[in-house]
This record gives structure tokens, C-alpha cells and sequence, in this order.
């Protein structure tokens, strides 16, 4: 189990442009990683991008989670973009990519996508005992404290995606779909 001990925040740099940041997960036959690192708060001002690219083998067993929270308390968003790419046994399982804030194309910030939520996250859990016992779509939550929403991936995974207008509450509905999977991220 990898987690950290703060949230990250992400600020405005001195030179200015965009930020970036990766990490690269590999998980090997019979072994066990739970990735669950704090918080990363997009300040205003902020330009980051983030890639997260993880690669499973057998039966090896991954549990992702992310959170990103769009600005501190009472201030606009910075601009994120955050790339989740997941593999197993070198198939493509996952791979998305989303952009939020001044600098992203126009929407985001729509009742389509985000709905002036600013809390987001995502659960991916990989898991070959998946592969006999698939679990169905589902939804956690409610519209007032957040959604989230359970999707099987073409393979032994699935995603969970969460939305919800603060990072306390995002961290409720990512604890209640990750005990639905036994995940305990």
C-alpha cells in the first residue's frame, strides 16, 4: 500500500507554462499494489500535467485511486490535465484523459461534465477473479453530496468515476465504491 502523508499542491510556477509530473506502476504476477496517494489541489493560476500509466501481469492485483480537487476553498481553478492509462498483460484496459480549468477547451465546467462540482476522482481496480465474477454498472450517491458511477473495462477491471462538490465528500464516495469491490483503497 503507497499512499503519502499531504495532499499535492499544484501553483502557479515562476517561469510560467505548464508543469508536469508522471508516474509508472508495474504490478507482477501474484503481487499487490494499492496506489492511493492524497489529494492534488489544481490552485489557481496552476498549469499541470499529469500522466499515470500503470501495467499489470497475471494475476497480479492493482487498486488505483486519484482524487484532483479544482481550486482551494473559494477560489477558481487552475488548469489540470490528467492522463490515466492502465494495462493488463499488455492490453489496454484504460486509457483517458481529462483537461479542467482556464486553459482547457471549452465545456468542462458544463452541466454535461462537471456541473460546478470540483472535487473528481477515479477508483480503477484490476483483478483476474473479475474475469469469472464481473461486477454489473452501478451508482453510489446522491446529487446533493455526489456521484459516482461503477463501470466494468473489457477485461478483469473496473472503473469507478467520481464527482462531488468538495474533496470530503469525493473521498466518501470513493470509500463506499471501493468497500462495494473489496478494494479498501
Amino acid at each position: 500500500r503507497i499512499g503519502s502523508a499531504a495532499a499535492t499542491l499544484a501553483l502557479p510556477g515562476q517561469r510560467g507554462g505548464p508543469a508536469e509530473y508522471g508516474v509508472s506502476l508495474a504490478v507482477g504476477p501474484g503481487a499487490r499494489l494499492v496506489w492511493a496517494p492524497e489529494q492534488l489541489v489544481s490552485a489557481s493560476g496552476s498549469d499541470l500535467r499529469v500522466t499515470t500509466r500503470a501495467e499489470v501481469e497475471g494475476d497480479g492485483r492493482l487498486v488505483l485511486r486519484e482524487e484532483q480537487i479544482l481550486g482551494r476553498t473559494g477560489e477558481p481553478a487552475g488548469t489540470l490535465t490528467s492522463r490515466l492509462t492502465v494495462r493488463h498483460d499488455g492490453r489496454t484496459l484504460l486509457d483517458q484523459e481529462l483537461a479542467c480549468g482556464p486553459g482547457a477547451s471549452g465545456g468542462w465546467d458544463g452541466p454535461a461534465v462537471l456541473g460546478g462540482r470540483r472535487a473528481l476522482g477515479q477508483l480503477v481496480v484490476v483483478d483476474t477473479a473479475f474475469a469469472d465474477k464481473p461486477f454489473e454498472p452501478a451508482l453510489f450517491g446522491s446529487a446533493a453530496a455526489g456521484s459516482a458511477a461503477l463501470t466494468p473495462l473489457a477485461g478483469p477491471a473496473v472503473l469507478v468515476t467520481a464527482l462531488a462538490p468538495d474533496a470530503r465528500l469525493l473521498r466518501r464516495l470513493l470509500d463506499e465504491a471501493g468497500a462495494a469491490l473489496g478494494a479498501g483503497a
